[in-house]
């Protein structure tokens, strides 16, 4: 089989595409036929040795697969040969054939395609869990997501819509901004390209007031970081969350008096911990994620399909910020 695989850590570039032996399954794994994978930001961190994981050289990056389900390893009962599956791998996705444990492979409704399915459950299970589990967000609130239109912040945009909260997108141009607005969001805030000097932080935290009205933001969605965070945090309702998701702005150094000036709180989101710490309530969530799509409340917005022999290009677009919603490599 074909395998995209990061044989010395490096930029995009540097990956190969090579024929590799088709892996078998252990005891409690699945063996997918790929047809699509998921581009997600880890994917960049992972070939240059940046990620929170660090698998041995050489690899395949692609923390998720959807495709037929083609070998059981022993003990597999929750699914069978021949099933359409979505597949979380961790990495090894970038191939014509993955590895994934089958506690996290889901059958995925029929009204979804296989790049549809791979471009959802990272995205979407990691904004599920931050805004029902870790901020508790309630039918009536104001929601503002900053990076709202990449994949997990146009997933919030979605669930924020669903969850039946207020939601105010933010984003670096008026293409995403309105693309935010055709997926659930009521307003938008174009913001500047960063850094942004303490006269840009001012001005932005105005901005962010004046959009959200009120007390502010009852929930803030932050996947930028950088020197976006603290006019979001000055713009947060009275016990207000500010979820941290992801940092590709840089990691942003905030004045800890704002919280207690606001009485909020600071909430961090680790999905990939949480699902491997908690496998039972994330399936659960899953399956709701699964019920609102069956019900045609979701529905994964892929802005570009790869083949594989352009992997590098997927993964150089997401690292220039370039990527609204999602992108997927398809194989075959």
């Amino acid at each position: 089989m074909k395998a995209v695989l990061c044989k010395a850590y490096g930029p995009p570039d540097s990956l190969v595409i090579e024929e590799v032996s088709s892996p078998k399954p252990g005891d409690g794994q699945v063996l997918i036929s790929v047809k699509a994978a998921g581009v997600n930001y880890p994917d960049v961190l992972i070939i240059q040795n940046k990620y929170q994981f660090r698998p041995p050289l050489p690899f395949s990056p692609g923390g998720e697969v959807a495709g037929v389900v083609k070998e059981l390893g022993s003990g597999v009962t929750n699914v069978k040969v021949g099933d359409r599956v979505i597949g979380s791998t961790g990495w090894g996705g970038f191939a014509e054939e993955a590895l994934a444990p089958a506690a996290r492979c889901i059958p995925f409704p029929a009204n979804m395609d296989f790049a549809e399915a791979s471009a959802f459950v990272m995205t979407y299970g990691t904004s599920h869990h931050a805004l029902k589990d870790r901020a508790r967000i309630k039918p009536g609130e104001s929601l503002l997501v900053l990076g709202a239109a990449g994949g997990v912040g146009l997933a919030a945009v979605e669930l924020g819509k669903v969850m039946g909260a207020r939601v105010i997108a933010a984003a670096s141009s008026q293409e995403k901004v309105d693309l935010c607005l055709k997926h659930g969001a009521e307003a938008g805030v174009v913001y500047p390209a960063g850094p942004l000097d303490r006269d840009g932080q001012k001005k932005l935290a105005d901005e962010f007031k004046k959009v959200l009205g009120g007390d502010g933001a009852n929930v803030i969605y932050d996947g930028v970081g950088g020197t976006y965070a603290e006019p979001a945090l000055r713009s947060i309702a009275w016990e207000g969350r500010y979820l941290v998701v992801g940092f590709p702005a840089g990691i942003p150094s905030i004045p800890l008096n704002l919280t207690l000036l606001k009485g909020c709180q600071i909430v961090g989101v680790f999905w990939g911990a949480f699902t491997a710490r908690e496998p039972k309530h994330n399936q659960a969530n899953l399956l709701e994620l699964m019920d609102w799509v069956r019900d045609g409340k979701l529905k994964p917005y892929v802005s570009k399909r790869y083949p594989m022999a352009r992997a590098a290009d997927a993964l150089n677009d997401m690292e220039a910020r370039k990527v609204m919603g999602k992108v997927v490599l398809t194989m075959g």
